[in-house]
C-alpha cells in the first residue's frame, strides 16, 4: 500500500521528479550522509527516495508521532533505509529514538531537521549536540514563529549552526499555508466531528496566508465567517475577493461574544 501511495505522490511532486531526471546520473550528493527529522508521510518518502537517487545515504526519524503514516515508513524500511517512526509512539520510545538519532547525527555530514536536533531544542542551543556537527549541519525551519526565533538567536549570537529559512519560500508559504490549510482545515473538522459546516459561525483569528485559506474554505462550505485581528498593533485588514456572500471583520472579543 505504501509503495502504491508513493507512486501516486510522485505525480503530485514534479519538482522532485525534475531533480531526479536532471541530476540522478551525476549523483551530486554522493558521499553525503543525511540524518532527517520530519513528518514521516508519503510525501516525505518521496523526498527520501529523491535524496537516495541523488547519491546520499539517509537515516530518518519522525518529528511527530501523530502525523506518521506507517505504510510510508514501512515502504522506506523495505528498501533498507534506517527509519525510526511509527504512529502513536509512546514517550519513552520517542526519547530513545531521539537519543539514537542524535548520536547518529554526530556522524552525519548534513542535518535535515524540523524541530529538535543539530543545536536546536526548543529554539535553544544544545551544547551536547552542537559542537560535534558545527560547520557541517544545516538545520531548516519551516514554521513562521520558529523562523523568527532563529533570527533572534542569530542577532544574539546564540545560533550554534548555520540554518536555512524554508518558511519564506513561495512554494512553502502558498502550498503549505494558503492552499494546504484551505483543504486540511475542512478535512480535519470532518474527520474529527463529522458535523455539517454550513450555517455555522466560524471565527478566523488573523488573515495571513493561513487565515486566508481557512476563511475561503469555511465560506465555501456555507459557514458565516468572522475574521479578527491577531494583535492591536497589527490590525487585520482583509481584502475579500468578490463574492455574493458577506463576510465580516471585527475585534476578537466582539467576535467571541457574538
Amino acid at each position: 500500500m505504501g509503495r502504491k501511495e508513493i507512486q501516486l505522490a510522485e505525480k503530485e511532486m514534479p519538482g522532485l521528479m525534475a531533480l531526479r531526471a536532471k541530476y540522478a546520473a551525476k549523483k551530486p550528493l554522493s558521499g553525503a550522509h543525511i540524518a532527517g527529522c520530519l513528518h514521516m508521510t508519503i510525501e516525505t518518502a518521496v523526498l527520501i527516495e529523491t535524496l537516495l537517487e541523488l547519491g546520499a545515504q539517509v537515516t530518518w526519524s519522525s518529528c511527530n508521532k501523530f502525523s506518521t503514516q506507517d505504510q510510508a515508513a514501512a515502504a522506506i524500511a523495505a528498501r533498507g533505509i534506517p527509519v525510526y517512526a511509527w504512529k502513536g509512539e509512546d514517550r519513552p520510545r520517542v526519547r530513545l529514538v531521539h537519543r539514537a538519532d542524535a548520536r547518529l547525527s554526530r556522524r552525519k555530514s548534513v542535518g535535515a531537521d524540523h524541530r529538535r536536533r543539530r543545536g536546536l531544542d526548543g529554539h535553544r542551543p544544545r551544547a551536547e549536540v552542537s559542537p560535534p556537527v558545527a560547520g557541517n549541519s544545516r538545520p531548516s525551519r519551516r514554521d513562521h514563529t520558529g523562523v523568527h526565533r532563529l533570527y533572534q538567536m542569530h542577532e544574539r549570537g546564540e545560533l550554534a549552526v548555520p540554518a536555512i529559512n524554508v518558511n519564506d519560500s513561495v512554494t512553502k508559504s502558498k502550498f503549505d499555508n494558503l492552499y494546504g490549510c484551505r483543504e486540511s482545515l475542512a478535512d480535519g473538522i470532518k474527520r474529527a466531528t463529522g458535523v455539517m459546516v454550513a450555517g455555522k459561525v466560524v471565527v478566523i483569528c488573523g488573515y495571513g496566508d493561513v487565515g486566508k485559506g481557512c476563511a475561503q474554505s469555511m465560506r465555501s462550505y456555507g459557514a458565516r465567517v468572522l475574521v479578527t485581528e491577531m494583535t492591536r498593533s497589527a490590525p487585520c485588514k482583509p481584502r475579500w475577493k468578490a463574492t455574493k456572500s458577506p463576510r465580516w471583520t471585527m475585534p476578537r472579543r466582539e467576535a467571541i461574544s457574538s
